[in-house]
């Protein structure tokens, strides 16, 4: 049996650890986006550069599936980020009918600004964490990640093998 750390009479949404992290992303996003802005970005571009950048990504699909993104929406937001040479879609070498996503050196240069002062505005957030508590803090969430992904992936009771 699973080891249970919540229990459905106790159960609130003020020490769920989804709210929880969910809220955290919210109040960085809200702390982000203006200072974004000044860079003539939206934090849904910053992220798209950055998956970029970190190979998180490749093209749309990835994008979508990583950032939680509709694929229409998303379209939009590449079609603004070629239009402003800061990405290019390029015909895959391994399959011509495949579409990959790179930065362009202007694309670069665009993080290149803009990273030093997202690196800022998380460091004062966790102005009040050891450096041995941000590591666990990021070894835990990703733990967390992998926990999630493994149940995900794990057919459910009532599936067949």
């Amino acid at each position: 049996m699973l080891k249970q750390y919540y229990q459905p009479d106790t159960y609130t949404t003020h020490n769920s650890v989804g709210y929880l992290v969910k809220r955290a992303h919210g109040i960085c996003l809200d702390a982000l986006e203006p200072r974004l802005a000044e860079h003539g970005l939206t934090f849904t571009q910053y992220a798209i550069l950055m998956a970029l950048r970190d190979n998180i990504a490749i093209n749309s699909k990835e994008i979508c599936i990583n950032l939680r993104h509709d694929s229409g929406a998303l379209t939009r937001v590449l079609d603004q980020l070629e239009a402003r040479g800061l990405v290019e879609r390029r015909r895959s070498l391994e399959d011509r009918r495949a579409v990959e996503l790179h930065l362009t050196q202007q694309g670069k240069s665009m993080l290149q600004s803009v990273v030093p002062m997202v690196v800022e505005r998380i460091n004062t957030s966790l102005q009040a964490f050891s450096h041995a508590e941000v590591d666990e803090l990021v070894r835990l969430l990703k733990k967390l990640i992998l926990g999630l992904q493994a149940e995900t992936a794990a057919p459910s009771a009532g599936d067949s093998p």
